[in-house]
């Protein structure tokens, strides 16, 4: 039975700005559903408050509010569209709470909207936990002891009753808000308290803890026929106790018997039958007993899209956030094409010949006191996923994907060799315990000793411990007299080419040419969704070593884009959103389009977003085997944020063609020192400085520039180990901190402008025309890192004197620096003097906001400029202006309870929304600029 005639217009609501917990998972799944019910003719609206995401572009959906996630923006939109229905569940928790809000205040209902996707019972009935656990006990699915507690006295007798370990959770939470493992009475309380507060309506559940037990989850979809499949099994690496976004997880399961898997399937059709007759997606979680008994309890179930279902989508290449827009409508999933071979239907379960291992990254060192646990509270800030033959090579490829200074696990030099800080390492989880398995392992630990200490299954401890034995054998022989079978063993337990030239002792430039000469070369596989039984349509590759190679080379001019891994603090979304723009441009400028990126979560890494993907880490090897195989045009490397420009140097030096700006101006504008110079030749103001290579150095110059000094590494994002210091001891604890962490790293100090207002530029420059895209003044005074200010556009205050200068300089150094593509310059104004305090003449974090604001595809004009396809002449710019449009930084601080909430010089926050006022009389303005002060730390 074809799809629902009657729904001609549907409403997507957003999961708003990026916060730890809620990622850009959501913005891929709202984007991929949008497209969805596009080709299906139906009119797709869409509100998210988010700015940085393709989601919010106008290639996305027919109209775009760009609005708070409140009931009042869902009421204008009804008022200005015909809606007919609405798809929540797309947004993660945020659209769904929004949804029940809506439902409860009637919204829904006097307009005439149908909620599709999900229905409001199963979100209420999932999300309150009393509700949930006495359906699972009428249909026999069992459930940990738990009970429910509204009030402090309520959860201290469930707590007397139950004894400890206790695991609670709030009710109406997402990323674990409010939830915790405790051991004792005195924890309790305290956890109990918070828990109580952080849900919605003031209730948690308390249940015995399973410490230890395996978890599971399984990714379903179902049509309104009742017909249910299983898009993909992932086991967690970590045992129960980790909250399931900050677990590394395997995709297809590894150590469950087929007996229990069937079991638990059953299970999960279950479960997701007894909560509500809807059609779309779920995601079920489960716990299994570490013994030969291996007793099913279930956990949670989600009824919606949920941030596995993107790594199921790109583990198994089956878009579920597509299907599941398509089932929302009426369409059943026989009827539907399998996207990927376009040959069999929808209705089939993926099988895969391979192995997926997702990695959380987090970032840590930008909370200073942070409990860096890792428990029942989502920490992580992003995650990368490896693809290969087997679990090892899949996991060395997570660990390269990382950008964490790790060349793979181990082998690098940089294990631990304290016993007692592995030890409390293995016992205690944080971000770095799967390389202190390695080390432990290496060191000697018994193998009982680790198991016992992390409950890890066996078989994963197994295959690490397989990893050091390889590498112990590695390590007897040299490059003249390794053998071909060692060193092909090797490559397919995905060990790089800098890992073995370690365990050799010579360089990774002579393994790459021995294995070349041996003939031990990269092939790339098919992800199709059927282990090859059937051709596959779409081109999405992963690299391993075989014989056969199923990436076909075309004879078209090819340009690949460079993605920017991992989401982290300092290159989120807006990096992705830029290389999406950067790869529809360079296809309708007559390119074949190549992505390397290793992001799960993300668009650019949807299976036809380009030409071709290669779901690979951005990682230097791995990188030049595909321009060796591809042959492309150029790389674009200055849409991926830092990821990318870190590699222009080493395309540079093989001869490889950077896209727009070369490689030696994007080095001189990271050389503080030779970026003074070039500014110096040019007349620009800049505040004084210099540059030291040591503390003493430090001390010695600062007798020159006076304090407060800003104190800032070269060649980093996001205003990594930056810091204004007030006199000499901090200046010396300071350099000698980055010293340690970025030996041989150049330190500009800085003469720091205090009370100085800080604004910023962006343009596109084509080497000799510039066009300044926009200019945006902080709120707050200089001293913030510009991804923790409040931004307006334009300007509020800043004089026509003012702004000459930031123009006439702007233009100034794009030409100096001869700018091909976009660029991005920060000045403090003191007295009505312009001072520039850096230029980046890549995408900025503040494009896609300007875009937005403006409504131009800016990324799409700058990437044409640096095909060499267009000059800045060329584009008819009409930026739509009109009052003010205000970027709002957003943290996660709710995560690190403990930790100072100043800001200063290195950022800290997680995401961004956009705020439009008419006037500066808005409240909302007075509001922020009256408390412009309130948190400036030195």
């Amino acid at each position: 039975m074809p799809k629902n005639e009657k729904i001609k217009s549907v409403l997507i609501i957003g999961s708003g700005p990026i916060v730890i917990g809620q990622a850009c998972e959501f913005d891929y799944a709202g984007s991929q559903a949008s497209r969805s019910l596009r080709e299906e003719g139906i009119e797709v609206t869409l509100i998210n408050s988010n700015p940085a995401t393709i989601m919010t572009d106008k290639v996305v959906a027919d109209n775009i509010y760009l609005l708070p996630l409140e009931p009042e923006s869902i009421r204008e939109i009804i008022s200005k569209h015909n809606i007919d229905a609405v798809l929540p569940t797309m947004g993660g928790q945020t659209a769904l709470n929004l949804a029940m809000k809506c439902d409860e205040l009637g919204i829904w209902e006097e307009n005439n909207i149908e909620i599709i996707g999900v229905d409001i019972a199963a979100i209420e009935i999932t999300e309150n936990r009393e509700d949930f656990r006495n359906l699972m006990e009428q249909i026999d699915i069992p459930m940990a002891p738990q009970k429910t507690a509204k009030s402090f006295l309520e959860g201290k007798s469930v707590a007397q009753e139950f004894g400890y370990p206790l695991c609670i959770r709030s009710s109406f939470t997402l990323g674990g808000a409010g939830a915790g493992v405790v051991f004792d009475e005195k924890e309790f309380d305290n956890l109990l308290d918070a828990g109580l507060h952080a849900s919605p309506i003031h209730e948690v559940m308390i249940d015995k803890a399973l410490l230890g037990w395996k978890e599971f989850e399984l990714e379903l979809l179902r049509d309104k026929n009742d017909n249910v499949v299983i898009i993909c099994s992932i086991e967690n690496f970590d045992p129960m106790g980790v909250h399931t976004g900050d677990s590394i997880t395997v995709a297809p399961a590894m150590t469950m018997s087929d007996t229990t898997f069937q079991e638990m399937r059953n299970m999960a059709i279950k479960m997701m039958r007894s909560v509500g007759n809807f059609s779309g997606g779920c995601n079920v979680q489960f716990a299994v007993s570490p013994d030969a008994e291996e007793r099913i309890i279930a956990i949670e179930i989600n009824p919606r899209v949920s941030r596995s279902s993107a790594l199921a989508s790109k583990a198994t290449g089956y878009p579920i956030a597509k299907i599941a827009a398509k089932l929302a409508i009426g369409y059943t999933l026989d009827e539907l094409d399998n996207q990927i071979t376009k040959t069999t239907s929808a209705l089939f379960e993926p099988s895969l010949d391979y192995v997926i291992v997702k990695i959380p990254r987090w970032n840590f060192d930008k909370f200073p006191g942070a409990d860096r646990k890792l428990g029942l509270q989502m920490k992580s800030v992003g995650e990368v996923m490896g693809i290969g033959r087997n679990f090892q090579e899949a996991l060395q490829k997570a660990c390269q994907s990382l950008e964490i200074g790790r060349n793979g696990l181990g082998a690098d030099g940089k294990e631990l060799t304290d016993q007692n800080a592995i030890l409390e390492s293995l016992e205690f989880p944080s971000w770095n315990r799967l390389f202190h398995i390695y080390d432990a392992i290496k060191l000697g630990i018994p193998f009982n000793r680790i198991h016992e200490k992390t409950k890890i299954d066996v078989w994963f401890l197994r295959q690490i411990e397989d990893l050091v034995k390889l590498e112990r054998k590695i390590e007897k022989f040299n490059l003249g007299n390794i053998s071909k079978e060692m060193l092909y063993e090797a490559k397919q337990k995905g060990y790089a080419d800098r890992q073995v030239a370690h365990l050799l002792r010579c360089l990774e430039s002579e393994v790459y040419s021995k294995r070349e000469e041996m003939g031990i070369q990269r092939v790339y596989k098919l992800v199709d969704t059927c282990a090859g039984e059937f051709p596959a349509q779409t081109p999405y590759y992963y690299s391993t070593f075989e014989l056969e190679n199923e990436s076909e080379v075309t004879e078209k001019k090819k340009i690949v884009v460079l993605g920017s891994g991992p989401n982290r603090i300092g290159q989120g979304i807006e990096f992705d959103y830029s290389c999406v723009h950067g790869v529809m441009a360079a296809k309708e400028a007559g390119y074949e389009t190549i992505m390397i990126n290793c992001n799960p979560e993300t668009v650019s890494t949807d299976f036809d977003t380009a030409d071709k993907l290669y779901f690979e880490p951005v990682f230097w090897e791995h990188i030049y085997d595909i321009i060796r195989h591809e042959k492309p045009e150029g790389v674009i490397v200055q849409l991926g944020g830092q990821t990318a420009l870190k590699l222009a140097e080493k395309l540079e030096r093989y001869g490889i063609k950077i896209m727009g700006t070369s490689y030696d101006a994007l080095d001189l504008a990271e050389d503080r020192g030779r970026f003074s110079q070039l500014l110096k030749e040019n007349n620009v103001p800049y505040p004084e400085f210099g540059v030291v290579e040591s503390a003493e150095q430090a001390i010695e110059l600062s007798d020159t520039l006076g304090f407060p000094l800003l104190v800032r590494p070269s060649y980093v994002l996001g205003g990594q180990k930056m810091k204004i210091v007030i006199n000499k001891e901090e200046l010396e604890h300071h350099v000698v901190d980055i010293l340690h962490e970025m030996p041989e790293n150049q330190i500009l100090l800085d003469h720091f402008l205090g009370g100085a207002i800080e604004a910023e530029a962006d343009a596109i420059c084509d080497g000799e025309n510039v066009y300044i895209i926009g200019v945006m003044q902080h709120i707050e005074p200089a001293g913030i890192h510009s991804g923790d200010s409040y931004g307006v556009l334009p300007p509020y205050n800043l004089g026509d004197l003012v702004m000459q200068q930031i123009e006439d300089i702007t233009v100034k150094i794009a030409l100096a620096l001869k700018t091909v593509g976009l660029i991005n310059i920060q000045f403090a104004i003191q007295n009505d003097k312009v001072f520039v305090i850096e230029a980046n003449p890549r995408a900025s974090r503040t494009v896609p906001f300007i875009a937005k604001a403006y409504d131009e595809p800016y990324v799409n004009y700058a990437t044409k400029v640096m095909l060499g396809v267009n000059k800045v002449t060329d584009f008819n710019f009409q930026p739509k202006k009109g009052g003010y449009a205000i970027k709002i930084p957003v943290f996660s601080f709710n995560k690190f309870p403990n930790v100072n909430k100043e800001l200063g010089p290195e950022m800290k926050s997680t995401g961004e929304a956009i705020h439009f006022i008419k006037d500066l009389k808005d409240p909302f303005f007075r509001k922020i600029f009256a408390e412009r002060n309130l948190y400036l730390s030195k």
